[in-house]
């Protein structure tokens, strides 16, 4: 429905439909007159059950209700009309022989929105009818922008995740493009990113459900750091094949140069994010790149960080990155078994490792043995 559309139909109506519910037909035809004198439409119905089909059958702008009547009193069709939301916001006017405070209190709190007393005066009646119509058709209005905003709000939201998903397909294009284009130069890289990623997000997912970082990590977290970790070493690209590929030990030369894969794949993210200002994505991006080789206690590179000063994403893939170095064949070692690796990391933990993040490990034993067994298959 269009703002326009939405105000037309709220607009106050020439013609109301108006039911009149009195046991008297006298009383009856005498109300009838005076609301068709006003330019509404009457329905009468003489009894409180004939009023109740009335009011399912037919769009009601107003009722007229007198209150003492035999078998269903006003009170309980009153009572009835408010309990249903669908006509909820339909006035009810009470009519009365009686000019008490305790009926018209009574009445009040059950809903009412007016109450007349018997004989009926016609300035007092078209008063309180105009009155009661205008109330309900701007209550009506009031509905039909509310409904106007919620369609909106969820085309805008349909919107919004149609974007989402362009740009997460278009991080997952860049992710691949950059991890090909890094496998290309090391065979072993392939397989070794797929199982970064699944560690990483195990042991995210166990640290979210811990006191500590229960309200650090959320979903959004966990997503993002199963995928940037995927670009953790993408700086080697820039290494040369003379130094990457090398199949004996690194002179401290050349390990220098391998170390400068961190700030070369942080600075290579950074040219993007500078084109992608805010995404957070990217961010952790950079976070791993460049801190997966810190360690704990300060004596890792690029900038000798320790403790909670290396950002979280950063200790997460850093032991994620040793572990699978450990259990994984290298042309310089042979495999280690889960077992002696669970070692070595335990003997870490507050070295190497965040011990938060190594106890979250231990804890995942089923889920790496898994991924070690799928990977041995």
């Amino acid at each position: 429905m269009t703002y326009r559309a939405a105000v037309q139909n709220t607009t106050l109506s020439k013609s109301a439909k108006v039911l009149i519910v009195d046991d008297n037909e006298a009383n009856c035809r005498l109300l009838e007159a005076m609301v068709t004198s006003l330019g509404h439409t009457p329905i009468i119905a003489f009894n409180g059950r004939a009023a109740l089909e009335c009011i399912q059958s037919e769009q009601l702008d107003m009722i007229l209700l007198d209150i003492c009547m035999p078998k269903m009193s006003g009170y309980e069709v009153l009572e009835n009309v408010k309990n249903n939301n669908a006509l909820r916001n339909v006035p009810v006017i009470m009519i009365s022989a009686l000019d008490e405070t305790s009926s018209i209190v009574t009445c009040i709190s059950k809903g009412a929105d007016d109450y007349l007393v018997k004989p009926y005066n016609f300035t007092l009646l078209k008063a309180r009818i105009t009155s009661c119509l205008e109330k309900k058709y701007l209550r009506d209005q009031e509905d039909s922008y509310r409904r106007l905003i919620t369609d909106y709000n969820n085309d805008l939201e349909q919107q919004v995740n149609v974007k989402v998903n362009e740009i997460l397909s278009a991080q997952w294009a860049t992710i691949f493009a950059m991890t090909k284009l890094a496998e290309s130069r090391d065979p072993e890289t392939g397989e070794h990113l797929s199982r970064i990623k699944e560690y990483s997000k195990i042991i995210c997912n166990k640290l979210k459900n811990t006191n500590k970082y229960a309200k650090i990590i959320d979903e959004k977290f966990v997503e993002n750091i199963y995928g940037a970790s995927l670009l953790h070493d993408i700086g080697k690209v820039g290494i040369p094949d003379s130094i990457l590929l090398k199949k004996s030990a690194l002179s401290s030369e050349e390990f220098e140069i391998m170390k400068s894969h961190t700030t070369l794949g942080a600075k290579t993210l950074r040219e993007v994010e500078r084109k992608n200002p805010g995404n957070c994505f990217l961010r952790i991006g950079i976070e791993i790149a460049e801190g997966h080789h810190e360690k704990w206690n300060g004596t890792g590179y690029p900038f000798g960080l320790t403790a909670e000063n290396i950002p979280l994403s950063a200790r997460i893939v850093a032991l994620a990155d040793v572990f699978d170095a450990l259990t994984s064949e290298r042309i310089y070692k042979e495999s280690f078994s889960y077992d002696k690796s669970k070692k070595i990391i335990t003997k870490l933990s507050g070295i190497h490792f965040d011990p938060d993040i190594v106890d979250s490990f231990i804890r995942s034993e089923a889920e790496f043995i898994r991924i070690i067994d799928n990977n041995s298959d």
